[in-house]
């Protein structure tokens, strides 16, 4: 199953991809009086999961509660996370790229703003005092449960789903100072989507993780060459923070950025260029910068 959130009427709703196309979840629960919230971040807090199951089931053959996924305009598929937390060098090969010497000991954690998310299809524009913008291909945890002090054995148990995230970086104001935060949160520098594929479908630790700049492949890996799994990184955040539903969490990017190039190599973003995200299982996520 695949979770969407999408804009009708000016209104944020709840879509389902299926094989009939995009089944709107808000309009068939109506029709079925099984009342549902209009945003997957309240289907994560009110545990309405299995509710949408069962309006998936019993709107099979009705044509006039599906929508064409062209015509639709996504949004982000969640909305109002109370966290967005980003792990940087996650990869080994990444790592190797940048020619730093260690191995992070622990997962090195840094935070992106709500104003830095963005939906599916959505432009890009790039900060007026920046140059030097980036891609980063990621897997990106959903939270669906609370949790503190989570073993590491138990904290996939706290997962709702997985999505695809591009942490899009201004390279040439990261570095300003020794905190990254000011390079990593711009306006819609966390495009996350288009879907979310519920836990239980999905092994994150062996995908294919890819992304392409105007068709391009320049990153290509899996997410099983982390430093730090999943389960390790939720375990980790959850011994210093509390993890809430609807929490979102960055799990780092492999090899290919465009920091990683030689200097006569580099080719940051620019005004025009179509970044995508692959991520196996999960899907395509989009966005054109202006």
């Amino acid at each position: 199953m695949k979770l969407l959130n999408f804009m009708k009427n000016q209104e944020i709703r709840i879509g389902v991809k299926t094989d009939c196309e995009i089944l709107d979840i808000n309009k068939a629960g109506e029709l079925l009086n099984i009342e549902m919230p209009n945003t997957l971040d309240d289907v994560i807090r009110k545990n309405k999961g299995k509710a949408i199951e069962k309006i998936v089931e019993n709107s099979k053959g009705n044509a006039e509660l599906y929508l064409k996924e062209e015509e639709i305009e996504f949004a982000p598929c969640i909305m109002n996370p109370q966290k967005i937390i980003c792990v940087g060098l996650n990869y080994i090969s990444h790592i190797d790229e940048l020619q730093i010497q260690d191995l992070p000991k622990s997962p090195v954690l840094f935070s992106k703003f709500n104003n830095a998310l963005a939906a599916h299809n959505e432009a890009i524009t790039i900060p007026k005092n920046s140059e030097k913008i980036d891609y980063e291909a990621e897997l990106v945890i959903v939270i669906g449960k609370e949790g503190k002090n989570i073993e590491e054995s138990e904290a996939l148990s706290y997962v709702f789903g997985y999505t695809a995230g591009n942490d899009f970086s201004a390279r040439d104001l990261q570095f300003i100072s020794s905190q990254w935060l000011i390079g990593k949160s711009f306006d819609g520098s966390a495009p996350v989507g288009p879907y979310i594929i519920p836990a239980k479908g999905i092994n994150p630790q062996n995908l294919k993780i890819q992304s392409k700049v105007n068709g391009e492949i320049r990153q290509s890996s899996n997410t099983n060459k982390m430093i730090f799994s999943c389960a390790a990184i939720i375990s980790y955040i959850s011994k210093h923070m509390t993890l809430k539903p609807g929490d979102i969490i960055f799990t780092g990017t492999p090899e290919g950025v465009t920091l990683g190039y030689t200097t006569e190599e580099k080719q940051y973003l620019k005004s025009g260029d179509k970044v995508e995200i692959i991520i196996e299982n999960i899907g395509v996520l989009s966005n054109t910068l202006e």
